[in-house]
């Protein structure tokens, strides 16, 4: 009786279950609008838990290493907030830092380019005068074009319309920046806010996840989460650390070989390269183009030579540095990330070239473990089918000796 109603209840189960999806299908348009409005309700607790898990590595290595041997109860109370404070600190003057050494050099390029603008114009000039008076048939097609052979009031009517379209579209756009850049402000905030009190109260919910696992769920399937969460742990943090140790390598290496070269604003270029490389396998391009904008404004000759030394160091890093350093901290082989970060390009953009190494790690360490589980079982049921056979005819042996 008790296994028909456990049956009854199973079979219930997956017709609820199977109606379910089949509703979600038929309305998927409403399913995925609802699944957008509660992402972007829980967006700054979205942001919040990521930054708290960027800064729980340096404030985890400021705790083990500035308070390792606190016998003190204040100071053991205190090391949490004060290394909360430390990250939280280092981040903000690294990111200072890379805005002082920046942002200066490229205002100060773009006054020197509107400098020389003036000066550019007369040399274009110069040159038109010069073609004009090699070429006097290009002269003469200008002076047969009559100004009464163009239609004014159409003219004139497009520039207004287009003036009146365009300033309610300005407008309408002015409206949505600005109510775009205050959302963005209060989610920062909140974002921060929320990542500090995950930060000060981790070890708590962790064991609140933990409790709440074993109450919902067997302990097969709490151990499995627990490992998997555990991995996927492991393996972001390890990716940020791999990731920075690359910037860092990749942004020096610029330094140097820009000095030894003779290139200008090295320093600047070397810093740009490194903070922009954080984005994985494209984020240098970005200041390939930003350096080689600054260096043309100096000398374009050295720009081109900059483009080439670029591609050098960009094949060196691409196919040494990047897949031993990143991807042995990931434990993802060359191939894997490259298809990571392309996959995740393609879905998510910048996010999703961040997000999708760790990701795949974990899927690839999870299949992994699986299949050579799976090979392990099917070579011991192979060796105990050949030892049986080995097994009879020694008994058969014994049985005909008597």
């Amino acid at each position: 009786m008790d296994l028909n109603r456990k049956n009854v209840k199973s079979l219930r189960g997956l017709i609820i279950f199977a109606a379910f999806i089949c509703l979600a299908v038929w309305r998927i348009e409403v399913v995925l609008q609802g699944i957008f409005f509660v992402i972007g309700i829980i967006k700054p607790f979205l942001y919040g838990g990521a930054i708290a898990f960027v800064l729980n590595i340096p404030m985890r290595a400021i705790e083990k290493k500035l308070f390792s041997k606190s016998w003190n109860a204040r100071i053991e109370k205190m090391k949490r907030p004060v290394s909360i404070v430390l990250s939280f600190t280092l981040v903000i003057l690294s990111l200072v830092l890379v805005g002082l050494i920046v942002v200066p050099q490229v205002t100060k390029t773009l006054i020197d380019l509107g400098n020389k603008i003036p000066q550019f114009l007369v040399e274009v000039q110069a040159q038109l005068e010069n073609l004009f008076a090699a070429q006097p048939q290009l002269l003469s097609m200008l002076t047969q074009l009559e100004p009464e052979q163009l239609n004014w009031d159409s003219i004139m009517s497009g520039i207004i319309d287009f003036l009146k379209n365009g300033f309610g579209s300005m407008l309408a756009s002015t409206v949505t920046v600005a109510s775009n850049i205050i959302g963005g402000v209060v989610n920062l905030f909140v974002s921060l806010i929320f990542s500090f009190y995950i930060l000060a109260q981790k070890e708590k919910l962790g064991d609140q996840i933990q409790r709440i696992l074993q109450a919902y769920f067997n302990e097969k399937i709490y151990k499995k989460t627990m490992k998997i969460f555990s991995l996927a742990g492991r393996t972001f943090s390890s990716f940020i650390t791999g990731q920075c140790t690359e910037a860092i390598i990749l942004g020096s290496m610029f330094v140097v070989c820009m000095v030894l070269f003779g290139f200008p604003y090295a320093v600047l270029v070397g810093v740009l390269i490194a903070f922009t490389a954080l984005i994985p396998i494209v984020g240098a391009f970005i200041g390939c183009f930003v350096g080689a904008f600054l260096i043309m404004v100096d000398d374009p000759i050295k720009a081109v030579w900059f483009l080439v030394l670029f591609i050098v160091l960009q094949q060196v890093e691409g196919n040494l540095i990047y897949p031993h350093v990143v991807g042995n901290s990931v434990g993802l082989p060359s191939i894997w990330v490259l298809m990571a970060v392309t996959l995740g390009g393609s879905l998510m953009g910048v996010a999703g070239m961040l997000i999708f190494i760790p990701i795949v790690s974990t899927v690839y360490s999870l299949l992994r473990e699986d299949v050579n589980k799976r090979n392990d079982q099917k070579s011991m049921q192979k060796s105990e089918i050949v030892k049986k056979p080995e097994v009879k005819k020694t008994e058969s042996k014994k049985n005909s000796n008597l």
